[in-house]
């Protein structure tokens, strides 16, 4: 069951195509990872999914429900993890938790056991009734988490859900999230520049470019696409003759003394080419990258791109304009 379609969703600001006809499908249960350069379409395509902007032509369904004509229901069916700090930090923890349980009009009794249950699942018990300017980053950060998941959310949106934490707090985050996948059950759709999270938590992956979807697969699927590992070799007169043989090896360069052999499963054929080239003086293996396949299909590379400004300035943007 798809959890989130798309229907040629498209929006338009003057000239400009956000984008363009835009077709996706997500399931139920599912971690999706969306990546992009500045400027694709990514921040539109949330925006646009959580009925914060409406589009152009076109609409989509999140949990069954139509972005344009049920706006509310689709509003109470998810929850939103902005890239900027949008708690407040002059209120405690769980008085951030208790605002948010009432701007969904949540009974009392239910939204007191549901902070309970969310403190803990993001290990903020001791926490709770300090201020939130207290908080280090991965504090404030699994707060804004636990807020998002207060009302019981069939989907969860993360903007950039890891960006400037230290490595373990990125690493505590990265096991929350996968806890709410395979415990809680929820779908959780995250725009990302880290590619070790893409690879470590994205079932599937979409790379969006100029408003359309470029390439949708798994991650070890896209990085299967570009082509095989590259074994760099430095040795004297390679049979070159000998290594075209092997059906494994799909291309073989050489430059500036080194031989580059692109290879179908190098971990599983190694020893092959090594018993059929003789004595090898030096070898490395690199195998393809997420950023080889953001370069493969957008022209760039992903550490070229720097986040853009944020979801939540986003939003008080639109505000200020209205």
């Amino acid at each position: 069951m798809n959890i989130i379609e798309t229907f040629n969703l498209r929006k338009e600001y003057d000239s400009l195509v956000a984008l363009d006809n835009l077709n996706l499908q997500i399931e139920e249960g599912e971690i999706f990872g969306l990546l992009g350069p500045n400027g694709a379409g990514k921040t539109t395509t949330l925006m646009t999914l959580t009925t914060l902007i409406k589009p152009t032509s076109g609409t989509a369904k999140v949990n069954g429900f139509d972005i344009v004509r049920e706006p509310s229901s689709v509003r109470k069916s998810i929850g939103i993890v902005f890239q900027d700090p949008s708690s407040d930090d002059i209120l405690t923890g769980y008085e951030n938790l208790k605002l948010h349980g009432m701007l969904y009009s949540m009974p009392v009794t239910l939204r007191e056991q549901r902070i309970k249950e969310v403190l803990k699942l993001v290990d903020l018990e001791d926490r709770k009734d300090d201020q939130v300017k207290k908080y280090s980053g991965g504090m404030r950060r699994r707060l804004e988490i636990a807020r998002g998941l207060m009302h019981h959310p069939k989907v969860l949106f993360l903007d950039e859900p890891t960006l400037g934490l230290d490595p373990q707090s990125r690493e505590n985050i990265w096991k929350y999230i996968e806890h709410l996948s395979n415990e809680e059950k929820i779908s959780l759709i995250l725009t990302t520049h880290y590619m070790e999270e893409v690879d470590r938590l994205c079932g599937k992956l979409a790379i969006i470019d100029k408003g359309k979807i470029v390439a949708l697969d798994s991650p070890s699927n896209l990085k299967r696409i570009i082509g095989g590992d590259v074994v760099i070799m430095k040795i004297n007169n390679l049979d070159l003759e000998v290594m075209r043989r092997f059906p494994f090896i799909k291309n073989i360069e050489s430059k500036n003394g080194l031989y580059y052999l692109t290879v179908i499963n190098a971990s599983e054929n190694l020893q092959q080419i090594f018993q059929a080239a003789g004595k090898v003086e030096s070898v490395e293996i690199h195998s393809p990258t997420l950023n080889d396949v953001f370069l493969h299909f957008t022209g760039r590379e992903i550490r070229e791109e720097s986040p853009e400004g944020g979801w939540g300035q986003r939003v008080m943007n639109l505000r200020s304009n209205k």
